[in-house]
């Protein structure tokens, strides 16, 4: 099934890239931002967001608004975005035994009723401990406590009441805001994509978040395609790079899904001439992740680990649209494999001097 890949199929079932010889310390992609710029509300429209248009043939940036990007899309090229939900990841509640408060974050869904997750405290989520959430709707049994620290525990719920994992965490969840959002929000909404369909992710595909249903329509009426993948984006997404060699780093794994109808549209697109375009560097993880050594996407659904930084071949993405990621992030290591390290980072410098808005509610940039 994953033969035809350009990842490499792992024993365990994960994709993962050939590691790319470097000698990039992590501390390479550290920049300086004040702490002001980091986003903590929406734009008020969501394509009202300053949009920096980074032409890898120019020196130097353009400055527009997002809903300006339909200027630099051409009729033959394809947006490609990431339609992953984000679900009520974050439980509040307390320990059976002694009442003590618990935090869970649910990182994936390994099968119904089985997640794995991240439990503060951990000293009070040992093997079998019992926790309670949403005033006792929902037991959680912690099953095991993986290598990393993650527990693995087990849903015991009224199932009469509750259908699924997903139902119940709309009576006992709350989004999980990226650590680095301390404002409290009035409209939750802002941290979904209006395509947002199948649920399953602990963080949003922010690159989406500046799209409107009117801007999209814009979008197909000049020509341009569009299509669906679908990665659930986990939690791991917001870990620091702790090695110092980036090569050394263990990418964290996510499943994903791409169905026939959509990498048949973009095969179609690329060969007629037009770009494929990535919305965010999740729907980029999943298209490197199931192209073949000619650029070919193939329908596969599983998980992936694929690892991008400088040094690495593109075969499926020509363009990128993004948001400006943390200093050294895996994110920012894979803009940099796109548009050159020095580039990006000049780029960031003159972010910062602009007084662009930074991370998941911020402003956004067009890798062309």
């Amino acid at each position: 099934m994953f033969s035809h890949l350009k990842g490499v199929l792992m024993p365990n079932g994960i994709i993962v890239n050939e590691k790319v010889k470097t000698d990039l310390l992590t501390s390479d992609f550290d920049y300086e931002l004040p702490e002001e710029l980091i986003a903590q509300t929406p734009a008020e429209r969501r394509d009202g967001s300053r949009l920096m248009i980074l032409d890898r043939k120019k020196d130097a940036p353009e400055h527009r608004v997002f809903s300006d990007i339909i200027d630099y899309l051409d009729p033959k090229d394809i947006l490609v975005v990431n339609s992953s939900k984000v679900i009520p990841a974050r439980l509040l509640g307390v320990t059976e035994k002694t009442g003590g408060p618990m935090e869970l974050l649910l990182l994936k869904s390994l099968s119904q009723g089985r997640w794995e997750t991240l439990v503060r405290p951990g000293k009070r989520a040992k093997e079998g401990a019992v926790l309670l959430f949403g005033d006792g709707l929902l037991r959680v049994t912690v099953e095991s406590v993986k290598d990393d620290g993650n527990r693995v525990v087990s849903f015991d719920y009224d199932r009469s009441r509750f259908k699924n994992d997903y139902e119940l965490l709309d009576a006992v969840g709350e989004l999980p805001l990226p650590p680095y959002i301390r404002k409290k929000q009035k409209d939750l909404s802002r941290y979904q994509t209006v395509y947002a369909k199948e649920e399953g992710s602990a963080a949003a595909p922010t690159a989406g978040l500046h799209f409107t249903p009117e801007l999209l329509d814009a979008i197909r009426k000049k020509g341009v395609g569009y299509a669906e993948v679908t990665l659930h984006i986990g939690l791991g997404t917001f870990r620091p790079v702790k090695e110092k060699r980036i090569a050394d780093h263990l990418m964290h794994t996510e499943h994903f899904h791409l169905d026939e109808d959509a990498a048949a549209e973009i095969n179609r697109r690329r060969t007629a001439g037009g770009r494929v375009i990535a919305v965010g560097t999740t729907s980029c993880r999943v298209l490197e992740s199931v192209s073949d050594e000619n650029g070919i996407i193939h329908a596969t659904e599983g998980d992936t680990g694929i690892f991008i930084y400088p040094g690495y071949r593109f075969r499926a993405v020509d363009a990128l649209i993004t948001n400006f990621h943390l200093p050294q992030s895996t994110l920012l290591m894979l803009v940099s494999a796109l548009a050159g390290r020095e580039k990006i980072l000049d780029a960031y410098k003159t972010a910062v001097r602009e007084r662009y808005r930074f991370f998941s509610f911020g402003d956004a940039m067009f890798i062309l």
